[in-house]
């Protein structure tokens, strides 16, 4: 059973639940308030669980502080 109690990515203890399957019990889909990871229940141990999460791709509070703004997307170009 994975601990949904905490973000796989940064170790955070506030996931919000974002959505559930259509079939009840399937999997549902959550979220970490600090690093905005998503990943759904049903997904294998190194995407859900911080203890198989791969060190590489583990974030700290500096991380997420120090991270790059993500830019915009840009608004679609029209035809013509």
């Amino acid at each position: 059973m994975t601990d949904t109690t905490i973000c796989p990515r940064c170790a955070y203890g506030t996931i919000d639940h974002l959505f559930t399957s259509p079939v009840p019990g399937v999997w549902d889909v959550l979220q970490c308030r600090r690093c905005l990871y998503c990943w759904r229940t049903s997904e294998p141990a190194r995407r859900t669980s911080r203890d198989a999460y791969p060190d590489t791709f583990r974030m700290t509070v500096e991380d997420i502080r120090d991270a790059p703004e993500v830019p915009a997307v840009p608004p679609l170009r029209t035809a013509g």
